[in-house]
């Protein structure tokens, strides 16, 4: 059974330029029909576009020293209630007083946010967009030829597309658990045998009901889920009903060794679960705190976090989401995303043309990442971009874990993804120290020119980690 995960995006900042020129004047007076019509209509375009925002929900900053009399005047031009106020630790941190409210709103999201951006009191207001994970489902795992993901030139088996894992740890590079790297997806099944050693149990919160380490989180002992707000990341149960993308994005990362299962780029690395994705997929306001988790366990515990893996993806621009990237890079923390797997068509789409988001925030700490197939052709789902596309990885028929204790093969720049992130990972383990920039750097310097990737990213070429 195929199942597409991944919808491409278009900037919301292009989406309300469409509509500022008939909106901006309205700002207490009722839509006429044509209006309603319009916003109707540029609502059904976001969606066929992937595009999806929650319907009544929006996004607001406001800006700084703004009373509280300007600030509920304004919420009543879309008779809006504060639902949640977002300010996160890492954004104290970094000097916002602050943060944002998620508002809910009897209007429709676009109508809202035409209604009440532009005030002066306004910094951004933006729809809630919701984020789908990017897979569709189609050792000795290893031995029998089903990791060629993990293959290279001169490895039993060998693929010449592979990442080239195998010849790393022909060499001893095998990755290390002093290497932290956080999985933003769904949750991960902690307790598969093929993960279990290599997940991070939280040593400043031990499970007492109280937020020891001050960070807002109780408990958050592997993690957090910040779909359901609470700290169980893994809720598949027996079943394995739930999950599998985040197991198998996580297996491909950092899998065990020699354990009758599969095996991931590092065999040894931490992984932290920040749960976003749910049942409905995940939203821009959980997304930034699950960004924003990471880089303030990096700035208050000085833990050695250097990536987090984004396979997911949708939406348009966020300034919210964008600013809480911007933070993680100047924690030198990289945001290893998904470049996308095209439209409704299933054909991958140039993001130099039709931006897909995050993969194309303009943050120096991004890697984009394409999908290739077992045969070095760049995935017919797969997008690309010769400019906003960093490289290409294994993301065809990539054997991984998945829960509950079992293993599958997906494709998707989803399972492309990862083998970066773990390439990332491997990296820091034998370079400890390095910087973000000069981790990226070893990434896009030492790919291998693909014929099939040529003119459609900006290296031109595949993952090889047999150097690291």
């Amino acid at each position: 059974m195929k199942k597409n995960y991944f919808t491409a995006g278009k900037s919301a900042v292009a989406v309300a330029a469409l509509s500022v020129a008939f909106l901006t004047s309205c700002d207490n007076e009722p839509f006429t029909e044509e209006q309603t019509l319009a916003l109707t209509e540029e609502s059904q375009a976001l969606a066929s576009r992937g595009q999806e925002y929650v319907a009544n929900e929006v996004l607001v900053k406001f800006k700084a020293g703004v009373s509280e009399e300007a600030r509920a005047a304004a919420l009543a031009r879309i008779s809006g209630k504060v639902k949640e106020h977002i300010l996160t630790k890492t954004m104290e941190r970094f000097g916002d007083r602050e943060g944002f409210v998620l508002v809910n709103t009897p209007m429709a999201a676009l109508e809202a946010i035409d209604k009440i951006k532009g005030g002066a009191e306004i910094e951004f207001a933006e729809p809630n967009y919701i984020y789908q994970h990017t897979a569709t489902s189609t050792d000795p795992y290893y031995t029998n030829g089903s990791l060629w993901g993990m293959y290279g030139d001169g490895t039993t088996p060998a693929n010449e597309f592979g990442s080239q894992a195998g010849e790393a740890w022909a060499a001893n590079h095998t990755g290390s658990a002093s290497v932290v790297v956080g999985v933003i997806d769904e949750g991960i099944q902690y307790s598969h045998p093929d993960l279990d050693k290599n997940i991070w149990t939280n040593p400043y919160d031990p499970i007492d009901g109280v937020d020891n380490d001050g960070n807002g989180y109780v408990d958050d002992i592997r993690g957090w889920d910040f779909d359901g707000n609470d700290n169980e990341v893994y809720d598949g149960g027996n079943r394995g009903s739930l999950d599998d993308h985040g197991t198998h994005v996580a297996g491909t990362i950092g899998a065990e060794m020699d354990n009758s299962g599969v095996a991931g780029v590092n065999w040894g690395v931490t992984m932290i679960s920040c749960k976003f994705l749910g049942r409905r997929g995940g939203t821009t306001a959980n997304a930034v705190k699950a960004v924003d988790y990471l880089t303030d366990l990096k700035t208050r515990h000085g833990m050695n976090i250097v990536a987090s893996n984004n396979s997911w993806g949708g939406g348009g621009f966020s300034q919210a989401l964008f600013d809480a990237i911007s933070r993680a890079n100047a924690k030198e923390i990289l945001f290893v995303a998904a470049a996308g797997n095209g439209g409704s068509d299933g054909v991958g789409d140039d993001n130099d043309v039709t931006a897909s988001y995050p993969a194309n925030y303009a943050v120096d700490n991004i890697i984009s990442v394409a999908a290739i197939t077992s045969t070095g052709a760049k995935s017919g789902f797969s997008n690309y971009g010769a400019t906003t596309v960093d490289l290409g990885a294994p993301g065809s028929g990539i054997y991984s874990t998945t829960a509950f204790n079992t293993y599958s093969s997906y494709s998707g720049t989803s399972m492309a993804t990862p083998h970066v992130t773990g390439g990332v990972a491997l990296w820091a383990a034998s370079n400890p120290g390095s910087t973000a920039a000069q981790m990226k750097a070893a990434i896009m310097n030492s790919t291998v020119p693909t014929a099939s990737l040529a003119g459609k990213t900006v290296t031109g070429g595949r993952l090889n980690v047999s150097g690291f």
